[in-house]
């Protein structure tokens, strides 16, 4: 009994100066005599501070959901001062990684004007500066399509092709053209009876039915712009003051 009493007592012993923080180099263990317990600074991993890490973030740490919002200092003004929308001469002499991030900026001003949008709705009040979200898009547009041109140049550059996979325009049996990419087969094509079921020219007869789609085609786009312009005019009427401000810019 006195034995395990004794075994008891070391094993206590041996914890709790395996618990003791800050043990320097070459001090022995309380109560194990000739046991020593070497810690070399040399062998220990180096560990930085949390303080020093820098995490991938798109926003600020202090700010949430209020970047949905509005800038208090514009909350109830009827405009809100902003700049003109990015031009494609503009965003043509910024670099990739300045158009990346000018995305991510006009997409968080996009998602902002938006709730901006919806809450003056269900207020029922007349959204301060509206333009804001169509020089937005504007500028997001442009982006785009200064991403394209830089795609296709170094496409050209590398194939010699200007769309990511080569092809030729074709006609489908209505006389719609469309644009057929090239593919692989398993087999030749006089060989392959799919592909001969394919028809890729046009009877002289449907020549009159392309005409009326053009004609369908020309009407419909017509229709809308005199829908968008009296809806203008309707706009203007409500808001007096908007127009007057258009016609000023």
């Amino acid at each position: 009994m006195a034995a395990a009493v004794a075994v008891a007592g070391l094993c206590r012993r041996f914890t709790v100066a395996l618990r003791l923080p800050g043990v320097r180099s070459g001090s022995a263990l309380t109560g194990l005599p000739g046991l020593t317990m070497t810690l070399l600074h040399k062998n220990l991993p180096r560990v930085e501070p949390l303080h020093q890490l820098k995490f991938l973030h798109t926003t600020l740490s202090r700010k949430g959901l209020e970047e949905f919002f509005d800038d208090p200092s514009n909350w109830g003004e009827k405009t809100v001062k902003s700049g003109d929308a990015w031009n494609i001469k503009q965003l043509r002499g910024k670099s990739s990684e300045d158009l990346h991030k000018l995305w991510y900026v006009l997409l968080k001003e996009k998602n902002m004007l938006l709730t901006l949008e919806q809450e003056s709705k269900r207020q029922l009040k007349p959204m301060p500066s509206p333009e804001r979200l169509e020089k937005v898009e504007k500028s997001m547009k442009n982006i785009d399509l200064v991403v394209k041109e830089r795609e296709i140049a170094l496409r050209l550059l590398q194939t010699g092709h200007e769309k990511p996979v080569p092809g030729e325009w074709r006609h489908d049996f209505l006389g719609r053209t469309y644009w057929y990419s090239y593919k692989e087969w398993p087999i030749p094509w006089y060989l392959n009876k799919k592909h001969q079921k394919k028809k890729f020219y046009y009877l002289p007869h449907v020549n009159h039915f392309i005409r009326l789609r053009l004609e369908k085609y020309l009407r419909l786009r017509a229709r809308r712009e005199n829908l968008e312009k009296k809806r203008q005019k309707v706009l203007e009427r409500k808001f007096p003051h908007l127009a007057v401000k258009a016609q000023s810019q």
